[in-house]
């Protein structure tokens, strides 16, 4: 039995409109949010996301991709549970297991802990941009280590920061930034952002790196853009400059995209609206290269 038989409740609610052809992109969510330190819910994420996407129109204009005649296969969700180290062990074996078909992930959160049972089941060579408020650098948050809060520092611990690339940061503390300076880690602000510079900044970074892992927390656009996350903070990028950002990686193959900490209980679609968006157009980007 295969890991994504024993762990995913096969529950797919995308709509693909070509089952029959070759899977271009694999689809699972991760419906965890027990670290959670502001407003609960993202465990209710993955299917809220699903939903708008089965509800926006799927053809790129930027890649001329028609997403209508592709097969996206949805496994669903990961049963769900509270308890951190079970998920980690749980996402780390699917992921793994996903990673040897060689097709583009994309996984659902939930919170960004996920991001450590996922990311470190990829080649140590694959290059990893995250674009979110906070840095989740801390050593612990409310004396718990395996938090949505010190995620990247666990990573970082496991695998240096050679390879990592931070944008968007706008909301941290003195610990954070010690450890970010300690080691080197490369960032991209807010200010990079709103001064116009962040296409071409995300381009030159990632220049060295064939193949990328991007992960998205909904929380670095500005509430604004995003109502819907589990800890917003203000004065964040526009969805625009997100997304101009996002297609600077078109060179880069997205080996995987996870987009972690929608909270539909605090949105009024937007936020759901701007993570469709994000998941065709990173597929449509990919089958563009082909």
């Amino acid at each position: 039995m295969s890991f994504t038989d024993l762990y995913m409740n096969r529950n797919p609610l995308i709509t693909s409109p070509n089952e029959d052809g070759e899977v271009s992109a694999i689809v699972y969510g991760i419906p965890f949010d027990s670290t959670h330190s502001f407003r609960p819910g993202t465990r209710f994420g993955p299917d809220a996301i699903r939903l708008a996407f089965n509800n926006i129109e799927i053809f790129s204009n930027k890649f001329n991709v028609d997403l209508e005649s592709v097969n996206i296969e949805d496994l669903g969700n990961t049963k769900h549970t509270v308890v951190a180290t079970e998920v980690l062990d749980m996402v780390g074996k699917i992921t793994s297991e996903l990673v040897s078909r060689n097709k583009q992930l994309i996984i659902l959160g939930g919170e960004h802990l996920i991001t450590y049972g996922t990311y470190l089941n990829f080649p140590k060579d694959t290059g990893y941009i995250v674009f979110d408020a906070h840095y989740d650098l801390r050593d612990e948050y409310a004396d718990i280590k395996l938090s949505h809060a010190a995620y990247l520092r666990r990573v970082i611990e496991k695998r240096g920061a050679d390879n990592i690339v931070h944008v968007g940061a706008r909301s941290y503390v003195k610990e954070e930034l010690a450890f970010k300076t300690e080691h080197k880690v490369r960032t991209i602000t807010d200010k990079d952002v709103r001064d116009g510079l962040g296409p071409k900044l995300v381009k030159d970074a990632l220049s060295t790196f064939d193949k990328v892992y991007l992960s998205v927390d909904l929380d670095v656009l500005d509430p604004a853009f995003a109502p819907g996350v589990g800890n917003p903070e203000a004065m964040g990028i526009t969805s625009r400059e997100l997304f101009d950002m996002i297609y600077a990686m078109e060179n880069n193959v997205i080996r995987c995209m996870d987009i972690v900490e929608l909270c539909p209980p605090y949105d009024n679609g937007a936020t759901a609206s701007v993570a469709a968006k994000l998941m065709a157009e990173v597929i449509a980007m990919n089958l563009s290269r082909k």
